[in-house]
């Protein structure tokens, strides 16, 4: 079963030299992951400032600036991951570097049927994509 695992932090708990570790740190433990053939995708999301919120009113896209909600925490990325239940998911988001600042929340992903079948493209696969 594929999970999201969303993590959630407080924008500015981490230095840029922290920051810089725990991407190094994410990486590693996402090539842990990939060879378990576990690891689906994951990504670090610039921050709140650059959101740019859509919602539909009366047919029409109403475009804002920033994020939907202002919360303490933030999502901050996320990993991609397949696990074979929610407790091996449990197992894999607690060892996932961020998760010292903060929260990491996991969703099961739903399978629709009819998507692409490679509907998650990793950053190291774009080379190959058709343009």
């Amino acid at each position: 079963m594929q999970y999201m695992l969303l993590i959630y932090l407080e924008e500015q708990s981490l230095s840029e030299a922290e920051r810089e570790h725990c991407y190094q740190e994410s990486t590693a433990y996402a090539h842990k992951l990939n060879a378990k053939r576990q690891f689906l995708g994951c990504a670090p999301l610039y921050p709140t400032a650059t959101a740019t919120t859509v919602r539909v009113q009366d047919n029409r896209p109403v475009v804002t600036d920033g994020p939907y909600a202002e919360t303490r925490e933030q999502l901050g990325g996320f990993f991609l991951i397949e696990a074979a239940d929610l407790d091996e998911a449990i197992r894999i988001a607690s060892e996932i570097p961020a998760g010292r600042w903060g929260t990491v929340e996991i969703r099961p992903v739903v399978h629709v049927p009819g998507l692409p079948k490679d509907s998650f493209v990793r950053p190291d696969e774009l080379a190959h994509v058709p343009s």
